[in-house]
């Protein structure tokens, strides 16, 4: 029986590719022998033509029937108005995932750039500067979810009592220096940047990749010339480097400004939203898939929506405008 299974999902993954194949040569074929005129628009559509119908079957639909079910209750039977957006923006919860968030795009964006930028100007041209950078990068290659189990054990708390070992290592170094224990997770407010320092662990290899690639794109001469007119390291950071790499760190800013902005796996791990630490993407799940809320659950993703795609433009504009890359 397996055997028969494997077999007809080969079939299946055979059939499909040749199709596929076989209806662009045919198509294509056929945009061909167009006057010339026509090929041009008819050999892009057939080539991005399918891509365009799948990014709006994926894309655009389900955004445009969130907006539809935005608008209607729990059920989707019943039209709400605007009763869903104004719990969106006065419920005591929404209110505290709002704030989170704004926690994480202020300090989390800031320290994430800031750190990137100190590495890759500090580590430039240095004696071991791959070995150095490659160690900065390296927990990039871990995903959102496998962060936040690592750092679930490294903030772990037993509690109070005798006998009791902790396993987290943060509470084994405090408690072998003498110190109590601390339940890092537990305590209001403060716990948000225990959990936003995840993310500057993850994400300040890729600034600093990006800026530093950026940084070795200034060209030599500049900074010579700085150097001959009496201009110190500080001078040409300033004045030279950080005007000549501006394009490059706002990129960079807008790039992890949306990860801030639709942060979910970490906050989903290491507290489910508990504690003072919801954010508005965890919100979104819980009223879906918890509460089974389709209407206020829609609400929140339209407002994540609009928060998200304007910094987006931004970011894609600065990208194609400036060339950051190059």
């Amino acid at each position: 029986m397996q055997n028969v299974k494997i077999l007809m999902t080969l079939f299946a993954v055979v059939w499909g590719v040749g199709s596929a194949a076989l209806l662009y040569f045919t198509m294509n074929s056929i945009a061909q022998s167009l006057p010339r005129k026509m090929r041009s628009v008819a050999v892009a559509i057939v080539f991005a033509g399918p891509a365009v119908l799948i990014l709006f079957w994926a894309l655009v639909l389900p955004t445009l029937r969130t907006f539809w079910f935005s608008f209607f209750d729990a059920t989707g039977s019943k039209f709400v108005g605007l009763k869903n957006y104004m719990f969106a923006f006065t419920d005591p919860i929404m209110l505290e995932s709002f704030r989170n968030n704004l926690l994480w795009m202020i300090f989390g964006t800031s320290t994430c750039v800031i750190l990137g930028l100190l590495i890759a100007v500090l580590g430039d041209k240095s004696k071991h500067e791959k070995v150095f950078k490659s160690l900065i990068f390296m927990p990039m290659a871990i995903s959102f979810v496998g962060a936040g189990v690592i750092w679930k054990f490294v903030y772990a708390y037993k509690g109070q009592g005798i006998n009791i070992v902790e396993i987290g290592l943060l509470n084994a170094i405090v408690t072998a220096f003498g110190g109590e224990a601390q339940p890092w997770l537990l305590v209001p407010f403060w716990n948000n940047f225990f959990l936003i320092f995840i993310m500057v662990w993850l994400q300040t290899g890729y600034a600093m990749v990006i800026i530093s690639s950026a940084i070795k794109a200034i060209p030599s001469s500049l900074n010579e010339a700085a150097r001959v007119d009496g201009a110190n390291g500080f001078t040409i950071f300033f004045k030279i480097t950080v005007p000549f790499i501006m394009p490059t760190i706002i990129t960079v800013t807008t790039t992890i400004l949306i990860f801030s902005l639709k942060l979910f796996d970490i906050v989903r791990v290491m507290t489910g939203g508990n504690y003072g630490t919801n954010v508005i993407a965890n919100e979104f799940y819980l009223r879906q898939f918890t509460y089974g809320n389709t209407g206020e659950a829609s609400a929140i993703a339209i407002v994540l929506l609009v928060v998200i795609v304007p910094v987006l433009y931004y970011n894609l504009k600065e990208f194609r405008s400036r060339k950051v890359l190059k």
